[in-house]
């Protein structure tokens, strides 16, 4: 049996390299020549170690929830509804201004101006932040039967309203808002917390 060429190149580095590239970039916005060249690889031997472009961001999308968006699924364990939103939007804050990194989000820069050959890629970040959201809505929910929230409050409401500050928060950093600033607008944000 003959065996194809082993990899000459780290495939872990060179997929953190493509995140930066769609991260800064978003999905249309990064040209494969773009990519290629980031991660130090010919176009085919992305193609023979990712897939296509989307299948490319695809990964890329999910070494950033296991890294910089990391905090979502550590959120969620916190033991109070009001120890969820803190670290959920204390973490934005560190994720989207993080040194060397590109500023803001990649579920939200990826999805920008996206027109038809971006449609894939937007309809899946989309399906990224609604399933992000969800897990907040059903940990407040469980806050909410435990009598962890005050009777009356809308988990859906609020998950909503803690990702339109996160997501915010992402936009302004692009912008180039500086952490202490943002963090700032959290500590604003959670002075609206239900009493």
């Amino acid at each position: 049996m003959t065996r194809g060429r082993p990899r000459s190149f780290d495939a872990d580095r060179a997929l953190e390299k493509a995140l930066d590239v769609f991260w800064c970039q978003g999905y249309e916005g990064a040209a494969l020549s773009d990519l290629t060249e980031a991660m130090g690889i010919t176009r085919t031997s992305m193609y023979a170690a990712y897939g296509n472009k989307e299948q490319l961001f695809r990964k890329a999308l999910d070494r950033y929830g296991e890294g910089p968006a990391g905090y979502l699924p550590e959120a969620v364990r916190k033991p109070t509804a009001r120890a969820v939103a803190e670290h959920l939007l204390r973490g934005a804050v560190l994720a989207t201004t993080l040194p060397g990194r590109p500023a803001g989000c990649l579920s939200v820069q990826g999805a920008l101006a996206t027109g038809q050959s971006g449609e894939a890629a937007h309809k899946l970040l989309a399906e990224w932040r609604k399933q992000g959201e969800q897990r907040v809505r059903e940990r407040f929910q469980a806050a909410l039967d435990e009598g962890d929230l005050p009777p009356g409050t809308d988990p859906a409401a609020l998950a909503r309203y803690l990702f339109t500050v996160a997501y915010g928060v992402a936009v302004q950093a692009v912008s180039g808002v500086p952490r202490d600033r943002l963090q700032e607008t959290v500590e604003i944000a959670l002075r609206a917390w239900p009493a």
